[in-house]
């Protein structure tokens, strides 16, 4: 205690459960100050955000793969993913082809993602569905 004392430091029980119990020589404001910033690091967690994939009836199969590995890293980061397909024009004609796609995706992903809310129309123009990561 003498020798921590004439250094300008503390004596520090660092692991009080081993035996013999372990102490150090530090500042101990500063391994407060550690603890807490150690403690405060561990406790953040990801903001779960949603993530939107946005494809079209006409779509390609190149393009939709494409799409897919974008979801599979969004999903890999624990986001939930949004599939919306959009209808323009005489596409409303084809709402079925839209369901289909959206299936395809589902089936793409159905290894690292569960489907949260199934494929429904959201207004006039856009199909979507929403997965979650496993």
């Amino acid at each position: 205690m003498e020798v921590a004392g004439q250094a300008g430091m503390d004596l520090v029980e660092v692991a009080p459960d081993e035996r013999p119990p372990v102490c150090r020589i530090m500042d101990y404001g500063k391994f407060k100050y550690e603890q807490k910033r150690k403690q405060a690091k561990s406790t953040k967690t990801h903001q779960v955000q949603i993530k939107e994939i946005r494809l079209r009836p006409k779509t390609g199969e190149h393009d939709v793969e494409f799409k897919v590995k974008q979801a599979r890293q969004f999903l890999a980061d624990k986001d939930k993913v949004k599939v919306n397909v959009m209808f323009k024009g005489r596409e409303m004609a084809h709402v079925d082809r839209g369901r289909e796609l959206i299936q395809e995706v589902i089936a793409m992903l159905e290894d690292v993602a569960k489907v949260e809310r199934e494929p429904i129309m959201e207004g006039r123009k856009n199909m979507s569905a929403v997965l979650a990561p496993k």
